[in-house]
């Protein structure tokens, strides 16, 4: 004969024991969802540069090389790019412009194996030799391009823009960005995409 006793109690502590997990899993969806919605994420998920809203577009957009050939979007299906477009690189803001264009280089150089997957466009005239850069491709300035390119116009100083493979800019850096905040970013995006 079994006990009777004993046997709602291994019940009675079965059932706590189940409810408890039952109790501990709706505890961690309901925490995952006020976090959630309350906007909190985990630090690895965080940009370091703004996420445009909405994307500038510049699928059905060419721009022209300083050569007067087209840079297509196409050609390298699955580029991103580095853009910076500065105001004026003569005179005394040239070793600011210098200074740009060697630290896009560095962020490209850095991207190691991946860095073939990254075109660094400076749109306008270099402040200097661009020839041992080898994936700076100088554009000519064109009004459609500009317009693309969220908050151009910054009077702190030259942003820099990150632009996917589809020709959408997903991404601006403040005027003075540390590049090491772009090849965070970049590295992250080349992971998944």
């Amino acid at each position: 004969m079994t006990d009777v006793g004993a046997s709602s109690r291994v019940r009675a502590r079965n059932r706590t024991t189940l409810l408890l997990i039952l109790g501990l899993s709706l505890g961690a969806l309901v925490l995952a969802g006020v976090l959630r919605f309350s906007g909190w994420q985990p630090a690895g998920h965080i940009n370091k540069g703004q996420m445009l809203q909405p994307y500038g577009d510049l699928r059905d957009f060419t721009p022209t090389l300083v050569d007067g050939h087209p840079y297509r979007w196409s050609d390298s299906p699955r580029t991103w790019r580095i853009v910076a477009a500065p105001r004026d690189c003569t005179g005394t803001r040239q070793p600011q412009c210098a200074k740009l264009l060697v630290n896009l280089d560095k962020v490209w150089r850095i991207m190691g194996r991946e860095a073939d997957r990254v075109h660094v466009l400076w749109i306008g005239q270099a402040p200097g030799d661009v020839s041992g850069l080898r994936e700076v491709h100088l554009l000519r300035p064109d009004p459609r391009l500009s317009a693309a390119l969220s908050g151009i116009d910054d009077p702190r100083g030259d942003p820099v823009w990150l632009v996917d493979p589809n020709g959408f800019v997903v991404m601006r850096y403040a005027p003075g960005a540390d590049p090491g905040d772009l090849r965070f970013d970049l590295a992250k995006l080349l992971k998944i995409n």
